[in-house]
This record gives C-alpha cells, structure tokens and sequence, in this order.
C-alpha cells in the first residue's frame, strides 16, 4: 500500500530531473511518444551541456542505484539506444557515497552469523570504493578454529610429542558489502521500468521488435544476480577453475566461510590498472607482452570455455607485480553454448572466404535469421558491410560505424539482438579501447592468431566435424528407444482422444513464429574483426 501512495511522487521526482538535464532528448531523437515529450522538453533545462547520451547519463546517476544499472544495462545495448547514446552510458560513474561503518558491521554480523571481530583481525572502517550494488572494504582475516583444525590435520611436519597446533596465515582480503535497502528500491523501481517497457510495447509498433517487456526481464535477473554475492562467488570459482592451468591469469580465491547472499569476501589482488600505460612502462612491463596475454585470456574464454567475464572495463582488470593478468567483480558473466561457438566459427570461416550467401546461409541454419527473409537480399546486405573492411589496417577501421551498420541490418530485417552475443561485443570494444591505449598500432587480435587457427582445426576442421557429427549420431541412438516409446504414447492419445493444442501452448508457439531467433550483431563484429586482421 506504502508504494502504491509514493508511485506519482516517485514519477514526479523522475520526470524533474529528467527535465533539469534535458535528458528527454534522447527520447525526442528516437521519436518516443512525441506528443509528450516536446511538449515536456520546453521545460526542460536546454542548456545542459552535453550530447543527449550524456545528459541522460547525468540524470540516471542522479536517479540512485536502481537508474545506474539500468544505464549500465542499456549501454550493452546499442541497438536499443543507438551508438552513441551508448557509449555515452558506458561512460556512467557508478560512485555513489558510502554508507557507514556500524551498517557495514551490523549487515556482516547478520549474514555471517558472527561478531566482526572473530571473523577478522584487521577490518578497515573506510571503503576502498562505494558504486550503487556494493562497497568494499580491506580486511585481514583472523583464522578460525575450523580453518587451525585443516591445517592441523593437513600438517605433516610434527613430531609425534608436538602438540602445537601449526600456524594458519592470516589473509589479505577484500570485502564486498551489499548496499543496505539496494533489494526494496530495486523493487520499487522495477515497477516503473515495466510500466514503461509495456506502454512502449503497446503503443510503438517500430519498436516491437526489440521486446522492451523482454529487455526488462533480462535487467531484473541480471541485477537479482549481481545482488546474490553467492553467485558472483561461484562464477570467480568456476572461472578460476577454467585457468587453473594458466599461469597469466589470476582470480581471486573465494572465502567461502565469510561469503553469503549479502557479502563476498575474497583475496585482495593488487596491480596496475591495465589501460594506465604509463605506469605499466615504468614498472618494466613489456606492453606487447601484456596485450597477447589479454588477448589469449580473453579467446579462451569466449572460445575454449563458453564462459567470460562479462564487465571487462579497465577498473576490473589490472596487470599485478608478477606481470600476470587478473581480474575482479564477477556479478555480470556471459556464456555461449557449444553449438553458439561451433555457429561463430563457421560464420568466420564463411567470412575469410567472403562467401557471403553461405555466411547468410550459416544464420539461417543457426535460427537468426527467419526464414521468410530472402538469403541472396541479405548476403548482399551483408557483402555491403563487410567488403569496405578487408585489407584495411585495424587502427584505420571505425567499429563504432561498422557496429552502427550492422544494426541497420536488424530494422532492414526486422530482427532482434541476442543479449549474451551483444554482451560479447561490448567486451570486444572495450578490449579494442585498452589495446589502442596501449599501443594504437598494435593488432590485439592479431596476437591472438595462433590460438584462433589450432582451435578452428580442433573444433570446425574435417576430423572435428566427422567426430561430433558420430558423437551425434551416437546420441541419437542412444535416445531412439524412448523416442519410439514417446512416440507410440501420442499415437495412443490421438487415437483415444484426437489432437488437442493446449491454449498456452499454442500462444506460445504462435510467438515463437513471430519473433524468431536472434541476430548474432555482435557475433558479426566479433567475426569481422578477426577477419580483417587475419586476410591482412
């Protein structure tokens, strides 16, 4: 009932600061319901500084938390916002005031069930960062009696009369402290978000096709996920085990004995940011050396893995005193699935070969592209895109514009964007931006060859393809029995009762038809990108 009284008062604090930035604007140039919003925008403050991306970033961060990750959210979809817009939100300071010590203290002793003082031996009552989710703060870790006890029983260097217990290092770590009322005003606010996504989706044909109710749904469990600091664990655990072997990448080592839903505790990484060159040449890094472990790190977990860091801006990455690559702040992870990887790799050999009917061709067979959409119409689209790339230098290629053609092709097509493929291209952007930092007439892909030719053998080549395609077959028969099974069952209920769709069934299906699958946009840029530099 509370939140049902403070809903108009809540739009009317949004919709003033939306005006005292002018960030309306953004919602002008994507002709969003203009019989308000030129009207609104007379009020608005005109003279705010700034292109429309960034008014709107301003106003966002103003909004609180829930409105910065929205922005956040929205500037992985260029689609939706357009380029610039997005990189504008990509831009959005996610620094918010901290809240005190005694919350800190009083959240930990809830969660961990134990006072701050037995759990640590060294806590520091200022944050070393404060952002909309989470702050963190430095502690040391005082050891328990569970961890003496392993220890002990782990300990092979006492004589059989020693009965000192063996001494357990105190840990150097970092921990992250949920913001405290962050769950209800992301509740709050959710609300507001699907009454716009759904008055956009009823009343916005053009703009049907991107699903604003979907996109919605998308954020919430993005963000339910990076409010679960038991999930951020398991992903830095999941990810340190697919690097185990690697000697140039490090993720922190999660304490799960001091992690739960509202706090993350885990060993504190130091280094040098990875795009601050000048302090990487001071401290004697080879940059070279830097971008190829980057490079590799970032392949293999696209490619290798199916499982990346889905955040890797600067501030979450940093080269340590060792000279390795490592990495923090797991909230936001992409994956894709074998068949999505096997697809990419096929699309990129099409795209070395400038076979642009088979690329066309090759998303078709993956389920991107509809097939009531001409193939030879699009090969040309996509022959229109790409030609002007080849034999370019890189650092004489403008993503940004080849992006923003690639999304032309989603309105030609009337297609949507597929999330995780569109997280992977803001990643590869981002990778692009340190590596030009870095050394601009360095090729970061390039560096990267090697392990993108053994992998197209090893995955796509004839052997390969032999392999899976008897893995396959195996499967198959190995499920015919209970398909024969299955399909003597329905045989039986049509011939007792007659074919029969359930309602919800046959909606959904109906859907389905309409909707289709998802253009891989980012897959495209991903493709692109190694194309150029490998034809070369």
């Amino acid at each position: 009932m509370r939140t049902l009284l403070s809903f108009p008062f809540r739009l009317l604090h949004i919709l003033r600061v939306l005006t005292r930035h002018d960030a309306l604007a953004v919602a002008d140039a994507m002709g969003l319901y203009p019989a308000l919003i030129k009207p609104l925008r007379r009020f608005s403050h005109r003279k705010a500084e700034g292109r429309p991306g960034q008014k709107l970033a301003r106003a966002l961060g103003e909004l609180g938390p829930s409105f910065i990750k929205l922005g956040q959210f929205l500037a992985t979809r260029a689609d939706l916002v357009g380029e610039d817009v997005a990189g504008d939100l990509a831009e959005l300071q996610d620094r918010l005031p901290p809240f005190s010590f005694e919350e800190a203290r009083r959240l930990i002793e809830s969660e961990l069930g134990q006072p701050l003082e037995v759990l640590f031996e060294d806590f520091d009552s200022t944050p070393v960062s404060a952002a909309s989710i989470a702050q963190v703060h430095f502690a040391t870790t005082r050891p328990s009696d569970e961890e003496i006890s392993a220890a002990n029983s782990e300990d092979q260097g006492f004589d059989e009369d020693e009965t000192a217990a063996p001494a357990v290092a105190a840990r150097e770590v970092a921990v992250k402290i949920l913001r405290p009322g962050i769950e209800r005003a992301f509740e709050r606010d959710l609300q507001l978000f699907y009454l716009g996504a759904r008055m956009i989706e009823r009343s916005q044909p053009a703009l049907r096709r991107f699903r604003p109710v979907a996109v919605v749904e998308l954020f919430e469990n993005t963000v339910r996920l990076e409010m679960d600091f038991r999930m951020e664990a398991a992903a830095a655990s999941e990810l340190a085990d697919n690097f185990a072997d690697d000697p140039d990448y490090e993720v922190p080592d999660i304490d799960w004995e001091r992690t739960a839903q509202r706090v993350l505790t885990q060993t504190r990484l130091t280094g040098i940011r990875l795009d601050d060159r000048q302090a990487l040449v001071e401290a004697g890094h080879d940059l070279t050396e830097v971008l190829s472990k980057a490079s590799a790190i970032f392949f293999n977990q696209v490619f290798r893995d199916g499982f990346f860091h889905g955040d890797q801006h600067p501030g979450n990455m940093f080269v340590t005193e060792r000279g390795t690559i490592a990495a923090v702040d797991f909230g936001i992870m992409g994956r894709l699935d074998r068949r999505t990887r096997y697809f990419l790799a096929d699309m990129l050999l099409a795209t070395l070969d400038r076979d642009y009917r088979r690329l066309a061709e090759v998303q078709m067979e993956a389920g991107y592209l509809p097939s009531d959409q001409a193939v030879d119409t699009y090969a040309q689209a996509l022959r229109a895109v790409c030609e002007p790339i080849f034999g370019r230098p890189l650092n004489r290629i403008s993503f940004a514009r080849l992006l923003g053609q690639l999304f032309k092709l989603t309105e030609t097509f009337n297609l949507s964007v597929q999330p995780q493929l569109v997280l992977l291209q803001k990643n590869m952007l981002m990778a692009e931006g340190v590596s030009r930092r870095l050394d601009p007439a360095l090729n970061i892909w390039l560096l990267a060859e090697p392990l993108i030719v053994r992998w197209m053998q090893e995955n796509r080549g004839l052997k390969a393809r032999l392999k899976h395609s008897g893995e396959a077959l195996a499967g198959s028969l190995e499920r015919l029995p209970d398909t024969l099974v299955s399909m003597e069952r329905t045989l039986h209920d049509l011939s007792d009762n007659g074919l029969r769709l359930h309602s919800d069934t046959a909606e959904r299906f109906a859907g389905r038809r309409r909707i289709g699958w998802a253009l891989p946009i980012g897959s495209l840029a991903l493709l692109l990108a190694l194309a150029a530099i490998l034809l070369d």
